[in-house]
C-alpha cells in the first residue's frame, strides 16, 4: 500500500532549537522531519552540526510526534551518526545524490538495523533513462527493496546541473524538469517505488505553490519537501481527499460493486481503479477529507 507522506520539513542539524523540534515542542504539527547535515550546513559548521545532532539524538524522546530522519552528507557522516547514542530512535536516513555507484556504501551500514532509506535523485544520472533503470534494478534486490521508503527528487540540484534556477512565474513542471519528473514516475512507480516532489523555494508565492502541489499529485507524488513551517499547511491541504473522490473510492471497493459504473458523471472501473481507490481511502485516514463523509456515501453507483 502506497502511503502518502505529505510535507517533510528540512531542519539544519545545527539549528539552535533542534531538540525542541525533534520532541515536537516546536513545529509539533509536522509529520516528517529531516535533520540535514548536507546542503543546509556549511563546511565550516559541520563539526558543530554533528555535535548538536549527537546531543539531540541522545536526549530526544524515543516516540516523537513526527517520523525523524537524518540527511547525511556522505557515507562517513552516516557512520558517525549511526555510532551516536540514540541513533536507533531515527526512522531512517535520506541519501544525498544517490546513484547505483554510491548506494551500497550507504546501504551496507544499515543492513542490520531497522532504518529505512530515502535515496535522493539529483545527479546527472537522472537525465539518463538507462542509468535510472539500472539503479531501479539495484533497489529491487532482495533485502534492499523493503528498506526503500521513497525516492526523493532533488529539483534544485537537477536545475543547477542545467545552469538554471526555479523561475518565479511557473511551476517546476513547466521547466525542463517537467519531462524528467514524468520519466522518473514511469520508471519507478510501476515497480512499486514512490517518489516525493522537490522543494518550492519561494515563500511569497502561495498561489503558485498551490498549483505546483496539484501538479505533484497529478504525477503521483506522495509528499513534498518543505523548506519552512509556513509551507506545511498549504501543502497538506491538497492531500485532504475531495468528497466525491472518497465516495467513489468507497463505492469501487464495495463488495459486489459493478465492474463498471457511473458516479458523479465519471466512469468508475473496479479492475483499473482499485489501486487508486485503496490509496485514496488510506490517504483520507491520514489527512482527512475536505468535508467528511459517512462510512458509506449515499450516492448510488449506476452501471454505464
Amino acid at each position: 500500500m502506497v502511503k502518502s507522506m505529505g510535507a517533510s520539513l528540512y531542519v539544519p542539524a545545527n539549528h539552535k532549537y533542534l531538540m525542541d523540534v525533534a520532541n515536537g515542542e516546536r513545529m509539533g504539527h509536522v509529520r516528517s522531519l529531516i535533520f540535514c547535515t548536507e546542503d543546509a550546513v556549511a563546511d565550516a559548521d559541520l563539526s558543530w552540526a554533528l555535535f548538536n545532532l549527537s546531543v539531540v539524538l541522545a536526549n530526544m524522546r524515543r516516540e516523537g510526534t513526527a517520523e525523524r530522519f537524518v540527511r547525511v552528507r556522505n557515507p562517513d557522516v552516516m557512520a558517525r551518526v549511526l555510532a551516536m547514542p540514540g541513533a536507533d530512535k531515527l526512522a531512517g536516513f535520506v541519501i544525498p545524490k544517490a546513484t547505483r555507484y554510491n548506494f551500497d556504501a550507504y546501504f551496507k551500514q544499515i543492513r542490520h538495523t531497522d532504518h529505512m532509506l530515502m535515496p535522493t535523485l539529483e545527479t546527472a544520472e537522472v537525465f539518463n533513462d538507462w542509468e535510472m533503470r539500472q539503479f531501479r534494478k539495484m533497489l529491487e534486490a532482495p533485502g534492499v527493496r523493503q528498506r526503500i521508503l521513497a525516492l526523493r527528487i532533488g529539483g534544485n540540484d537537477l536545475l543547477a546541473l542545467l545552469g538554471l534556477r526555479r523561475p518565479r512565474t511557473m511551476t517546476l513542471y513547466r521547466t525542463p524538469l517537467g519531462p524528467v519528473i514524468a520519466r522518473l514516475v514511469t520508471t519507478f512507480r510501476p515497480y512499486g517505488f514512490v517518489l516525493t516532489a522537490p522543494v518550492f523555494e519561494h515563500l511569497d508565492l502561495p498561489e503558485l505553490l498551490d498549483q505546483e502541489v496539484m501538479e505533484d499529485l497529478a504525477h503521483g507524488m506522495v509528499g513534498k519537501t518543505a523548506i519552512h513551517p509556513s509551507q506545511i499547511a498549504p501543502i497538506e491541504q491538497h492531500y485532504r481527499v475531495k468528497p466525491n473522490d472518497l465516495a467513489a473510492a468507497r463505492a469501487i471497493l464495495e463488495v459486489g460493486a459493478p465492474a463498471v459504473f457511473k458516479m458523479h458523471d465519471s466512469m468508475c472501473e473496479v479492475a483499473t481503479h482499485r489501486a487508486w481507490a485503496e490509496r485514496t481511502v488510506e490517504q483520507s485516514k491520514v489527512f482527512g477529507a475536505h468535508h467528511e463523509l459517512p462510512p458509506m456515501s449515499p450516492a448510488i453507483p449506476r452501471e454505464i
